[in-house]
C-alpha cells in the first residue's frame, strides 16, 4: 500500500476535525486521481474509513460540548435510511450500465463535488451576513424537525451514491435554517456524519465495496489528523480555511468531471482558476474595507 497515503489521511483528518468538511469531498478524489483507485472501491473505502475518523472528531467534540444532540437524532432519522438507499441504487446502476459505469460514477461524483465546492464557498463568503442572530442552541419547534430530517434525507442519498457532501451540505444547512454558532456547526456537523457513515459505510460492505488494507493506511494519519483538528477548532479561524477547500473541491469536481469525458471545454478549465481567485480577492477587499477604523480629523 502507498505510504503517501497516511500524510493524505493526516492532512484529511485535520481538515474535518477543523472544519467539519473534506472527508469523502477530498479523500474520494485523491484515491480516484491520484492513487488510481476504481471509483466504487474508493467511495465504499472512504465511507469506511470516514465513518471511523469521524467518529474520533464527534467524540473529540461531544467532549467539548459542541455538539446538539437532538438536532442531530432528527437529522439522522432522514440520512441513515436515505444512504442506505443510496448504496442500493449505486449497486442497481452498476448492474445496468456495465462498463459505463465507472464514466457515470465519476460524472455523479464530479457533479456533488462542484455542489459541495459552491456551498463551501458561499458558506465562506457570503452566508454569513445573512444570519441575523445566531445561537448555541435551538428550541426544536415541528417545522424544525421537518427541516431537520428533509435535510437528512437529502444529504444521506447524496453520500450513499458518492462519498460526498455530508460536512459541507450539512453545514450549510445548520447555518441557514437553525442559525447555530459556528463552534456547534461544526460539532454537530461531525457528530451527525458519524452516525451516517457508518450506516452507508455497512451497507458498501454488504456491496463488497470496501478495501481493508486501504481504509487501515488512511486512518494511521487521519485519527491523528482529526483529533488534532477538533482540539484546534474552537481556537482559530477557518474562514479562509473553508475558502481554500471550496477551490480544491470546484478544482476535483471538474477535473472527475473531465477524466470522465463529459466535454468540459478547455476554455471552461482555463478561466475557473482565474474567477474564484477574482471572486475571493473581491470579499477579502470588502472585509478588509469593513474592518478598517474610520478616519477621524
Amino acid at each position: 500500500m502507498d505510504p503517501l497515503l497516511i500524510p493524505f489521511g493526516f492532512g484529511v483528518g485535520l481538515l474535518v476535525g477543523l472544519t467539519g468538511i473534506g472527508g469523502g469531498s477530498l479523500m474520494t478524489p485523491l484515491l480516484i486521481l491520484v492513487f488510481g483507485i476504481k471509483p466504487v472501491i474508493a467511495i465504499g473505502t472512504d465511507l469506511a474509513y470516514g465513518a471511523a475518523t469521524k467518529t474520533v472528531g464527534g467524540f473529540k467534540h461531544w467532549r467539548q460540548k459542541t455538539v446538539d444532540f437532538r438536532l442531530s437524532a432528527w437529522m439522522a432519522l432522514g440520512s441513515i435510511p436515505a444512504a442506505i438507499g443510496g448504496v442500493y441504487v449505486l449497486e442497481a446502476l452498476e448492474r445496468s450500465q456495465g462498463e459505463e459505469f465507472d464514466e457515470l460514477l465519476l460524472t455523479l461524483l464530479g457533479a456533488a463535488l462542484l455542489f459541495t465546492g459552491v456551498m463551501t464557498l458561499a458558506r465562506a463568503l457570503f452566508l454569513k451576513r445573512l444570519i441575523d442572530r445566531e445561537r448555541e442552541t435551538i428550541d426544536l419547534k415541528p417545522w424544525h424537525k421537518a427541516a431537520a430530517v428533509t435535510l437528512g434525507v437529502f444529504v444521506g442519498f447524496v453520500l450513499g451514491i458518492t462519498s460526498a457532501g455530508s460536512g459541507a451540505l450539512i453545514a450549510v444547512g445548520l447555518i441557514l435554517i437553525f442559525q447555530l454558532i459556528p463552534t456547534r456547526v461544526v460539532g454537530t456537523d461531525i457528530f451527525h456524519a458519524a452516525l451516517l457513515l457508518w450506516a452507508a459505510a455497512a451497507a458498501h460492505v454488504v456491496a463488497g465495496n470496501v478495501d481493508w488494507a486501504l481504509a487501515g493506511t488512511i486512518l494511521i494519519g487521519s485519527v491523528p489528523g482529526v483529533w488534532l483538528g477538533s482540539h484546534w477548532s474552537v481556537r482559530i479561524e477557518v474562514a479562509t480555511l473553508r475558502t481554500v477547500m471550496a477551490i480544491v473541491l470546484l478544482g476535483s469536481g471538474l477535473g472527475l468531471l473531465a477524466k470522465a469525458d463529459v466535454g468540459i471545454p478547455a476554455w471552461v478549465l482555463a478561466a475557473f482558476p482565474v474567477f474564484v481567485a477574482l471572486l475571493v480577492g473581491r470579499e477579502a477587499v470588502k472585509r478588509r474595507r469593513r474592518r478598517r477604523p474610520p478616519v477621524t480629523a
